[in-house]
């Protein structure tokens, strides 16, 4: 079996999978320069929150989601014909990191169908120690339940899933950690039942978590998401509206390799097009937007 066709038996059982060795060095301190940058341009946001509505018009952030090796991944779980529709790094400080709370990702997203994978790039070393995922196996076969609000404690989404059936699943199918060397993916379903804990050790703990979408699958609410990216293949004709990419400026992202070119990409934005909406830059704003995106109503 090749890495990809063992991920898929992986998935098909369990709902998840990880995949050794997909981005190398180059690219992963490329991305650390990125959180970097970004936590610089926004001094006053956790870096749980690096969201795209803040790297919209960011040509890094859009060469990273469409890496071909994160876009064959994506490829083969759904097809040939393939958009990134959110993204975003989750980086939790050392000592402080905020736990995410037991949820399904679809729960959050207007999708129809659900034709989506989340794709999970480790940038920094991911351990039970410093805040990895933990998932339960098999509970990509549970029906997609609505987060209940959860503003009592410190946590990345504000809300949670149902807790009984977090705790009745938990104790029947038992709970994996996710560890993971730098470069290292995994993949789960939009059903799967999944949380991460707190990081009170002295080491960062960094991932890109990427949702990439089949283009016959509609966006009903865009809420927290950005017009979609198409990263391989062709659109539907009147499902979604892809916009052209991002131009590489020096004032919105910082220099990678190959971004001396980027400009010259036949889908990427002519010089003068509207950049699109301005960058939520304000901690309440960020947190508002959050919760539009992710509170149950």
């Amino acid at each position: 079996m090749t890495p990809l066709e063992q991920a898929a038996a992986e998935y098909e059982e369990r709902g998840f999978a990880i995949i050794r060795n997909v981005i190398p060095e180059d690219l992963l301190d490329e991305a650390r320069s990125h959180v970097a940058w970004l936590t610089a341009r926004y001094p006053d946001l956790r870096p749980e929150h690096f969201h795209h509505p803040l790297i919209r018009n960011d040509a890094f952030w859009v060469r990273l989601v469409s890496d071909p090796r994160l876009v064959d991944i994506g490829e083969h779980f759904l097809g040939p014909d393939l958009a990134c529709f959110t993204a975003h790094y989750i980086c939790k400080p050392p000592y402080d990191g905020q736990p995410v709370l037991w949820h399904q990702d679809g729960a959050y997203w207007k999708l129809t169908p659900m034709r989506a994978l989340t794709v999970w790039l480790a940038i920094d070393e991911s351990l039970s120690e410093n805040g990895c995922l933990r998932m339960i196996p098999g509970s990509h076969k549970l029906p997609l339940h609505p987060p209940n609000l959860r503003t009592d404690k410190p946590n990345m989404l504000f809300s949670e899933a149902d807790t009984d059936l977090v705790s009745r699943w938990a104790a029947e199918q038992g709970v994996v950690n996710i560890e993971l060397n730098p470069g290292d993916v995994s993949i789960h379903h939009p059903h799967l039942l999944h949380c991460s804990e707190a990081n009170t050790s002295p080491k960062r703990r960094c991932g890109l978590d990427i949702g990439y979408i089949s283009t016959s699958t509609r966006i009903e609410s865009q809420g927290l998401y950005l017009d979609p990216v198409l990263v391989r293949g062709a659109p539907v004709e009147g499902v979604n509206t892809y916009r052209k990419l991002p131009r590489y400026m020096p004032e919105e992202t910082i220099p990678f390799a190959g971004h001396e070119t980027w400009n010259d990409r036949p889908d990427v934005a002519a010089a003068g097009d509207a950049p699109g909406e301005a960058p939520i830059a304000t901690t309440e704003r960020m947190i508002e937007r959050l919760q539009e995106g992710t509170v149950a109503r």
